[in-house]
């Protein structure tokens, strides 16, 4: 469960769920996240989740620090419980103009190309969070032949719908943006959508996402 709650700055509260970062504690942080978001508490202004961190900001003239530590220590949360997650299919297409540090990962995982594609697509991806630019899903966990560092000098841009490795998370670049994620492949699909106001990310914290290969006239010619 929560490990700490503590102030951060004059508005906000800090809950720090350990160092570990695995699913189950992210799941925890979720759970306490949705939880609170359903609940719809006066005052409360901003929810952030992160890998094993929530940040819970707040208006000092409707609730203060210990209100809502005590609101938060008396939330009933259940391990077990459904969070409501969905499976989501990406397409990705790994095409040579879009696997732009696939012979940089085969030199550095020891791996060929074929390995690579083949331990990536065999896997289920959990999303821990989003963030970093709108939308964006940072996805675990990486089979462990797969993770290594960023690029030691990052892009100025990243195309939009790019999929990056590093460490032990997938991502999905929903905007052109700098970026130093070892870029495999991209996606047709919208991620973030600013035109649906009420939810504009295709992926949330708590979902699982699987990768399908497809071809570059099928990415070309893709529909939503």
């Amino acid at each position: 469960m929560i490990k700490n709650i503590s102030n951060l700055g004059d508005a906000a509260l800090y809950c720090d769920f350990g160092k570990e970062v695995n699913k189950e504690t992210n799941s925890l942080v979720i759970k306490y996240f949705k939880d609170l978001k359903k609940k719809n508490i006066n005052g409360i202004t901003n929810l952030t989740p992160s890998y094993n961190k929530l940040i819970i900001s707040f208006n000092l003239k409707k609730i203060n620090f210990n209100k809502l530590k005590k609101i938060i220590e008396d939330l009933n949360i259940n391990k077990a419980q459904s969070e409501n997650s969905k499976k989501i299919k990406i397409p990705i297409c790994c095409s040579d103009s879009f696997s732009l540090d696939v012979k940089r990962l085969e030199s550095k995982l020891s791996l060929n190309r074929d390995k690579i594609y083949k331990n990536f697509l065999n896997k289920e991806y959990f999303c821990y969070m989003t963030g970093f630019i709108a939308g964006m899903p940072f996805l675990g966990d990486l089979d462990k032949s797969l993770r290594t560092n960023r690029l030691e000098t990052p892009r100025v841009k990243v195309p939009k719908g790019s999929i990056g490795l590093t460490e032990q998370f997938a991502n999905i670049y929903t905007f052109e943006s700098p970026g130093g994620w070892n870029i495999i492949g991209n996606t047709p699909l919208k991620i973030f959508d600013s035109s649906k106001t009420e939810s504009p990310n295709l992926i949330s914290p708590g979902d699982t996402v699987i990768f399908k290969e497809i071809s570059f006239n099928d990415y070309k010619n893709y529909n939503e």
